[in-house]
């Protein structure tokens, strides 16, 4: 057993339309497309330490004392916990929650604990949703509230304007962020540069904010305020926000040059603007400090640059926004084909890029769930108490899931492990029991939706592994049905495909097909789709075909949980199986279940309600697999649980 982990693998993340990239040019495309949600921080994360729900003495120790919390935090959490030791942790390229729970599934799935390092990141999955809902609101309305630093009067003017810019966010999604996406890494690299000369100006006037590199001033703050430090804790961990979803957007551009625009450009930008506003206060009287610290972000700039840097801010939240939106697409492409989600119409949004998607549903319940955050919040401060709780919660999940990664994965011995998790620990498990404070505050908002998608992503992996024992028990082995059905039943031409959710027995549509048709097709494939714990699968491994012989086939297709699933495109590489596919000479036969009550449940009625609804809202199979429309014929079938 090896003392350490693994040598770093060489970086697959890249889709193989990248390899011919070079490093700097994809950490420039990562500064655009996965910076944003973390680089609009500056905007919130210190203002909210002096003028959140336990707002702090406007003072330099306790200025400095939160600057060094933001430096230290920003280090640990994000350039150690996330860039330097989680990135390591890639499912062949691939970030995320469910892709290191994946990951760690292969490995100790089978094992007593294997169960609870699945449920720790499907709650983790669910705790993102509930940052994508805030994250638009926050970042979009603190950036408008700029503008009453311009002219006070705007005031009344803020919420329309963000609830506009809101909408048109969400009303462009479904053209897909292949255009607008070539603007985000020009605008977003001028934003940081703007940032970081703001935040230098007043370096350079005032050097002895350097001093807050010094722990000992965030060691002092605990020492000398105690119980109002780790109160602190809940608006200082706002500047770290977006660390998960660097992990999560690793497979966009890779770790290499992710690691790159990181410590070479966004943090060194970020860091300079946190220092600014801290030296920018501390250079202030005690009255010009309490006016500035109410918009510290704007009031970097001079009076007459403070518009165009509102304007700045506000396309810069719009990027982050975009960039939180297209990552809840992404997860929920990866529940639904790991089933932890029904089937949703997926619509791809780019001719070349497979990740590009957009889903109906998810974009317009969070338009909905923005909207409402917005009216009933109204500013960016009452929002910043529900924000932390879903971050903190997700990236101290992350943190159980790194032990078990180290241990059960990596195979480190548990004394080189332990101290590395137990730091992680104490600093992550400080910030969520700081935020855990703000439940009445708003902090309920995503605990609330976290749970709720908990319960919905339990029940379908639940309900849909009980279909799949139930029809099992009932199943006719095939090799059997295919000797007796050959002389039973006439044989037309053509090819019949049977979609079958397991690899084993006869679909119930192939039953029902024979008993009510009394046809059989000349070719018949019975084919299973298998979605593999790794995000893409060798194009050599995708098909596997078993001839069962009289024109009887199994075949299954195999796909990663990043893949689209196009059963017509897999089909074209199963030429062996009887010869080329014709798709105007295939038909596709479905089943779709309807659930009916057990009289002995495998699960709590309520849920079993929840399941059958879920069922029924589900997206055919049709539209999942891509099957040619005028090509398919549904059959339904009866199933109890």
């Amino acid at each position: 057993m090896s003392e350490n982990p693994p040598s770093i693998s060489p970086d697959r993340s890249v889709p193989s339309s990248k390899h011919g990239s070079s490093t700097t040019k994809l950490a420039v495309g990562a500064v655009g497309i996965v910076f944003g949600d973390i680089g609009t921080s500056p905007l919130y994360a210190f203002r909210e330490t002096f003028v959140g729900p336990n707002p702090l003495p406007i003072d330099y120790n306790h200025v400095l004392g939160v600057v060094s919390l933001i430096f230290w935090s920003m280090v640990l959490v994000v350039a150690i916990q996330y860039v330097t030791i989680l990135m390591r942790a890639d499912n062949k390229g691939q970030g995320g929650s469910l892709a290191l729970v994946a990951l760690i599934s292969s490995h100790i799935g089978k094992s007593r604990y294997g169960w609870l390092a699945i449920v720790l990141g499907v709650f983790a999955t669910s705790l993102f949703y509930g940052d994508s809902m805030i994250t638009p609101a926050i970042s979009v309305l603190s950036a408008v509230e700029g503008l009453t630093v311009v002219q006070s009067d705007l005031e009344p003017l803020v919420i329309p304007i963000a609830l506009v810019l809101l909408v048109l966010l969400f009303l462009i999604q479904k053209r897909g962020t292949a255009k607008v996406g070539a603007l985000f890494a020009p605008v977003m690299i001028v934003y940081f540069s703007v940032i970081a000369v703001l935040g230098s100006i007043q370096i350079v006037q005032h050097p002895e904010i350097f001093w807050a590199l010094n722990p000992w001033y965030a060691i002092q703050f605990f020492i000398l305020d105690g119980w109002l430090a780790f109160l602190a804790l809940g608006s200082v961990v706002l500047a770290v926000t977006g660390s998960e979803a660097l992990y999560s957007d690793m497979g966009h551009f890779g770790r290499g040059p992710m690691k790159l625009s990181w410590f070479g450009f966004v943090m060194p930008c970020l860091l300079l603007n946190y220092f600014g506003q801290g030296a920018m206060i501390v250079s202030l009287s005690a009255s010009e400090a309490a006016e500035a610290i109410q918009a510290p972000f704007f009031t970097l700039a001079p009076e007459m640059l403070r518009l165009p840097l509102v304007f700045l801010a506000t396309f810069a939240t719009f990027i982050a926004s975009q960039a939180v939106i297209s990552g809840a697409f992404s997860i929920t492409h990866q529940a639904m084909q790991l089933g932890y989600i029904p089937r949703m119409s997926i619509r791809h949004t780019s001719e070349t890029e497979s990740g590009q998607i957009y889903i109906p549903v998810v974009n317009w319940a969070l338009m909905i769930a923005v909207i409402l955050l917005v009216l009933t919040f109204q500013n960016s401060s009452s929002l910043a108490s529900a924000y932390g709780i879903a971050v903190t919660g997700a990236v101290t999940i992350d943190t159980l899931l790194m032990a078990v990664l180290l241990v059960g994965v990596w195979k480190w011995k548990w004394w080189y492990a332990a101290p590395v998790v137990v730091l992680f620990l104490i600093v992550d498990g400080a910030y969520f029991a700081a935020n855990l404070l703000k439940v009445p505050d708003g902090g309920w908002f995503p605990l609330l939706v976290g749970a709720v998608i908990f319960t919905l992503l339990t029940t379908w992996a639940r309900g849909r592994r009980l279909m799949k024992e139930r029809m099992t028990e009932v199943a006719l082995p095939i090799e059997v049905f295919a000797k007796s059905a050959k002389n039973s039943a006439l044989r037309v031409p053509g090819t019949a495909v049977f979609m079958a959710s397991q690899q084993a027995g006869v679909p119930s549509a192939l039953l029902h097909n024979i008993k009510h048709n009394k046809v059989l097709h000349e070719r018949v494939i019975i084919l299973t789709v298998e979605i593999a714990d790794e995000p893409y699968i060798d194009p050599e491994r995708r098909c596997e075909l078993y001839d069962l012989g009289d024109g009887f086939y199994r075949a299954v297709l195999h796909y990663g949980f990043m893949e689209e699933t196009n059963v017509p495109e897999g089909l074209k590489g199963m030429e062996r199986c009887g010869g080329a596919f014709d798709m105007m000479q295939t038909s596709f036969f479905l089943s779709r279940q309807t659930l009916l009550p057990s009289e002995k449940p495998g699960m709590p009625i309520w849920r079993e309600k929840i399941f059958a609804w879920m069922l029924r809202n589900a997206a055919t199979a049709m539209e999942f697999f891509r099957l040619p429309t005028n090509r398919v014929v549904e059959l339904g079938s009866q199933v109890r649980i």
